[in-house]
């Protein structure tokens, strides 16, 4: 049986995003709410005792680096993606990840596109293993190598106005250095 199980097409008629059918890979790009809940409920497997979730979610606030001030106020997030690059890279993240640690259960790399409201997920990871360190360091791996890798943007709104972030960084390929730390 193949490990990559990709569901998730890119935006064009996806509503919702729903684990695979058969393998042990997820990844999807939806402009509806993700299913955290539903993705760490589906990376736990029998030969895995640990399973870690990352959810990132859209705050009130931004940068805070000499490079980005800080922007309060923030209200909602839109993200756009280049539809057509997203999935390739998100599997790539996946398969370098188990390359990496060959362990591993089953990854689930999920982003949101469209609006985000503060306190909603825009990213979801989820990892298991057979153990914790393993499923740490392979879902710290996957966010920032999906920070790094996946062509996605985003713009925040505030009251006064709105911008795109201010903490972008350029696209590199995944196997361009991207470690777990």
């Amino acid at each position: 049986m193949s490990r990559l199980g990709a569901t998730a097409t890119s935006l064009g008629g996806v509503t919702a995003l729903r684990p695979p059918d058969q393998g042990d890979t997820w990844v999807g790009l939806s402009d509806e709410p993700l299913p955290a809940g539903v993705a760490a409920d589906w990376v736990v497997l029998p030969s895995c005792g640990a399973m870690v979730l990352f959810s990132g979610s859209s705050r009130d606030h931004s940068g805070g680096t000499a490079d980005a001030p800080t922007r309060v106020g923030v209200t909602t997030l839109v993200y756009e993606a280049y539809d057509e690059q997203v999935l390739p890279r998100l599997l790539a993240i996946a398969e370098q990840a188990r390359e990496q640690w060959p362990v591993l259960g089953r990854v689930a790399l999920l982003h949101r596109t469209g609006e985000v409201r503060v306190g909603e997920s825009s990213v979801v990871v989820a990892v298991s293993a057979p153990h914790r360190d393993e499923a740490f360091v392979a879902g710290r791996f996957a966010i920032d190598a999906l920070k790094a890798t996946v062509p996605i943007w985003k713009k925040e709104v505030w009251p006064g106005g709105e911008e795109w972030g201010l903490d972008a960084t350029p696209i590199t390929e995944v196997t361009d250095g991207v470690r777990a730390r």
